[in-house]
This record gives structure tokens, sequence and C-alpha cells, in this order.
């Protein structure tokens, strides 16, 4: 049989991701500059890695996040260039402003001239004819200066024309410059994160069919993960300590064992995800220095069990005390791995339930929390049980599959509520173990 653990943040994020994010595959590389030579390299050196595709998709993620970087960079000088294009103190908009004032003078001396011109015809026309030959000549001289007036004033208003387009021109390919930078820098961000989906996908296709080449997995319901020192309440704005003990209950020794821990919660609706609001740290005796849990969720540094054997593993959860009140659940399981390619696990994670109060209330003396029943399948091994008392209201899962309506706490309701039926249906009722195929690591 096949195993699987369906990771509660990936069923979580499969509910909210949009489609186009889950239907893109790596096709799209093909569109891209490059693509087909590339392509027919890697068919003649073989399909790449799950590592190197991981370290392209991590470069795809870094180009994604300098792109939004740079679009918000891009904003903020387009936004502060076309605020200051509207000032009078902007040299191309007082330049602007003098060549068109320019203008208008130069449009008012040309409408004198021709005023003038028009005039000197008038006069000249009006002459009497006992007019003498000196009234004529000044007469005749006045008109000639009067167009010859008209003609520079006529001259000076086209160049002021043309002085005063070119300005305004130049004006308005400012603000084009402006929005094209912008463009630019949104066309940028488009392509870095078709890139980003194209790589996410390549890697995404490459572990499935990693796992489905990979090695089968067994039932272990003797390896166990039992936590101590959750508390049943937590206040936003704290941190808690806490500790997983990972129990070799069987008769076989593990090689490695690989510790999951994850939480999920919501707000007192069930209809908001708040677990971003949420951090997780672990630390063992190996690795005493707390580290972050990383995005699968796995913990790699327990070592080896013997039969009998057992090993702590300490959690310290921080809630943001922007945290809002509600519900959440710690999903918590085990898996092995052995040298003989042997593996296996638990086939559901045990679901510890807590309350989460707003920041600067009072917890109380709460308990320790407790891990809501699943049903798991029977070995007939009279080996070592879970630990702990599970609550009253114990969520368990059908024979399709489904979760059995046998009771909630105020946690399952919210989760359900929030869409979460889906993390707790892949928590509870999808056996799922990761398995290594030879050279994904390499």
């Amino acid at each position: 049989m096949k195993i699987r653990r369906a990771l509660a943040t990936a069923v979580a994020a499969a509910v909210t991701a949009p489609a186009v994010l889950l239907s893109v595959t790596p096709a799209f590389a093909d569109t891209q500059p490059g693509a087909q030579s590339q392509t027919q390299t890697q068919n003649k050196q073989g399909k790449p890695t799950i590592k190197e595709l991981e370290k392209a998709a991590a470069e795809a993620q870094k180009a994604y996040d300098e792109a939004v970087k740079a679009r918000d960079e891009a904003q903020v000088t387009v936004r502060k260039a076309l605020d200051e294009l509207t000032k009078d103190s902007h040299p191309l908009v007082a330049a602007a402003k003098a060549a068109e004032q320019a203008a208008k003078e130069a449009a008012a001396a040309k409408t004198t001239a021709d005023q003038a011109v028009t005039d000197a015809k008038a006069a000249i026309a009006e002459l009497p004819e006992t007019a003498t030959e000196e009234q004529k000549t000044a007469a005749a001289t006045a008109l000639s200066e009067a167009e010859a007036t008209a003609a520079t004033a006529a001259a000076t208003k086209t160049a002021a024309d043309t002085e005063a387009a070119g300005a305004v021109k130049a004006q308005d390919d400012a603000r084009v410059a402006a929005a094209r930078a912008a463009g630019a820098a949104d066309k940028a961000l488009d392509d870095a994160l078709a890139a980003k989906v194209a790589a996410d996908a390549a890697l995404a296709k490459a572990k499935k069919e990693a796992e489905e080449e990979g090695q089968d997995c067994e039932p272990e319901l003797n390896l166990t993960a039992d936590v101590t020192g959750l508390p049943s309440t937590l206040v936003a704005g704290t941190t808690t300590d806490f500790s997983v003990r990972v129990t070799n209950g069987s008769k076989r020794h593990m090689d490695e064992i690989i510790a999951y821990a994850g939480v999920h919660a919501t707000d007192k609706t069930g209809l908001k995800d708040t677990g971003k609001f949420f951090r997780l740290q672990w630390s063992t005796k190996a690795s005493p220095k707390w580290q972050n849990i990383n995005k699968h969720n796995y913990i790699d540094a327990v070592g080896a069990l013997k039969p009998g054997a057992r090993a702590d593993v300490k959690l310290r959860l921080t809630v943001d005390k922007a945290a809002p009140a509600g519900n959440g659940v710690a999903f918590i399981a085990a898996d092995f791995y052995n040298e003989d390619g042997s593996c296996g696990g638990a086939p559901g994670l045990d679901m510890y339930e807590f309350d989460v109060k707003a920041a600067g209330s009072k917890p109380g003396k709460p308990e320790d929390a407790k891990p809501a029943e699943t049903t798991k399948p029977s070995t007939g091994d009279t080996g070592h049980k879970p630990q702990g008392s599970t609550s009253g209201t114990p969520v368990k899962t059908g024979t399709d599959g489904s979760l059995a309506a046998t009771g909630s706490s105020s946690a399952t309701t919210s989760i359900a509520l929030a869409g979460g039926a889906a993390v707790l249906l892949g928590a509870a009722a999808v056996f799922v173990v990761r398995r290594r195929k030879a050279g994904s690591d390499a």
C-alpha cells in the first residue's frame, strides 16, 4: 500500500489557491526565450533533479520578490515625478508656462501690427484729392513700415507658438516616460510571476512523480508522537514551550525519524484563517538552537530509534499579539526511513485542539490540550500505544475517508466552517508518507 501524508498546510492552501496557479504546467517554459535549446539540453542530459528544480524555484521566487520591489519603487518614483510635473518650480513646467506666455504676447503684438496695417491702408484711402505729394509719400511710408512690423510680428508669433508647443510636448513626454517606466516594471513583474509559477509547477510535478515512483511505505501505529505541555488556551502576544516525545514502540530498528508538526487556526467565526499569526519553532538535543519549522512542517533532526527507544523534540509556539480570538489545532505525527528502503508511519495526524484569546486576556489555569481521536487501522500489535487521554468530542473518519459527525469541539467546528474541513480530512483520513527517490536529494 502506498502511503502519503497530506500536510495540513498544503491542504489549507489548496482550499484557497487561485485556479490559474494550480493549472499552470512546466510547458510555460517553452514560451520563454531560449527555452527550446534549454529543453533540448535537458532531454540529452536527462531530467533535472528535484534539488535542481528547488534551486530554480528559489531563484524564480527571488526574481519575483525583486520584481515586486522594483515595481513598488517604480510606482513611488512615478507618483513623485507626476506630482513634480504639476508644480511651477519644475523646469519643464516653468519652460512651458514661459513659452506659452511668450506666444500669447507675440499673438497680441501681431494683432496690434495687423491693425496698424489696416489703419495705414485706411489713411491712404481717406487722403483727399488735394493731398500733397509729401502727404501721399508719408502715408505710403507709414503703410510700408506697418506691413514690415506686421511681418516681423507674424514671424515672432510663429516662432513663439513652435517654442510653446515644444515645451508643452516636453512636459507631456516626461509624463509619458514616467508612465512607461511604471508599465515596464509591471510587465517585468508579470513575467517574473509567470516564471515563478512555471518553476513551482515543474517542482511540484517532479515531486509528485518521485512520490509515485518511490518506495512504498507501510502503516506503523507503534511509532508515536505524543504532545505534553501544550495548554488548551493560548493568549495572543505570548510564547508557549511544549514538547513532543517520539517513541519507537515497535520491535524494529528505525534508522531515521522525521517528525511532523503544524498549526492551523481560525478566528471565532471560523471563516478566516489566522495561521499567519502563528510561528512554530523546534529544538532537539542534537540541534539545541531554536529553528523555524520549514515550509513542509518536517523536523529531520530526531535521528535513529532502537526498539523501545524514544526522543524528545522541544517546540515553541509564538502567537502574534495581533492574532484575533479563535480556535486552533496542532497537528503532530512521525515517520521513519530505513537504509534498506523501508519506511512508514502512522496513517493520520494526531490533532491537539486549543482556544486562542485576544492579547491582554487572562488565560486562567488551562489544562493541557487534548488530542482529538482519529480512527486508525488495527495492527493487532500489543506494543506501545499513544499516551494521553482523548477528548470527549473525537473527530473520526468514516469508511469512505470522510469526516464522521460523532461530535466536535469548538476548534473543530470553526476549522470546518472556514473550509478547514479539507485540512482535517487530509490530516485524519488520508495516509501519506514522504518517500525518498534515489537521486532526488543529489
